[in-house]
């Protein structure tokens, strides 16, 4: 008779049910998920190294969990391609300058004063991260106005070409009646519409 019984299925099913629930909840706490270039998740209850793109930032305090769904694998793909396709991180566009001095004072005090502690690093990540959305925002911003001009100076040209052609332009007044335009009326628009064609260019 041996001296330890093997454990029943019943048992075995118990064991490995705690074990997935101590997985999952350590899984639960972390405060900051994100993937790093090479697409793997990180779980932590640090910020994400400095320099990781707002993008690849899964989960974070005070923002919205971002749930990622695996990418269905090609069917003539030769192998399994990563399940969670992710842009490539961008890259300076200048080179690094060289350190003024008051970046080497600001290096020799971080030295002195030790690692940040948890809440400086979140400070820190929010900030990076309140950085990029206002980017983001001030480049949409300057795409907007710069539509507007490029549709308002294509009518401000077209009135030119029409005022500059010499066939008779008509126009509607307060009346309600159609009449032409005189010369010193055409002269006058034209003058303008020349102005405002110069602050096109």
């Amino acid at each position: 008779m041996p001296l330890f019984a093997s454990p029943s299925p019943a048992a075995l099913l118990r064991r490995a049910a705690a074990v997935a629930m101590l997985l999952a909840a350590g899984l639960a706490q972390a405060q900051f998920v994100w993937v790093d270039p090479k697409g793997v998740r990180h779980y932590s209850d640090q910020p994400p190294p400095p320099g990781t793109s707002p993008a690849r930032i899964l989960k974070a305090p005070g923002l919205p969990t971002i749930s990622v769904q695996p990418a269905a694998p090609a069917a003539t793909a030769p192998a399994a391609r990563s399940a969670l396709p992710l842009p490539a991180p961008l890259v300076p566009a200048n080179p690094a300058s060289p350190a003024a001095p008051g970046d080497s004072a600001a290096t020799a005090k971080q030295a002195t004063k030790g690692p940040q502690t948890l809440a400086e690093k979140d400070a820190d990540f929010r900030k990076r991260l309140k950085d990029s959305q206002e980017a983001d925002l001030k480049t949409q911003e300057q795409a907007r106005i710069a539509a507007q001009k490029t549709e308002h100076c294509g009518e401000v040209r077209k009135a030119k070409q029409m005022l500059d052609s010499g066939i008779r332009i008509a126009d509607v007044g307060t009346d309600g009646q159609k009449r032409y335009l005189s010369d010193a009326e055409r002269t006058q628009r034209s003058a303008r519409a020349n102005a405002m064609a110069a602050e096109c260019n």
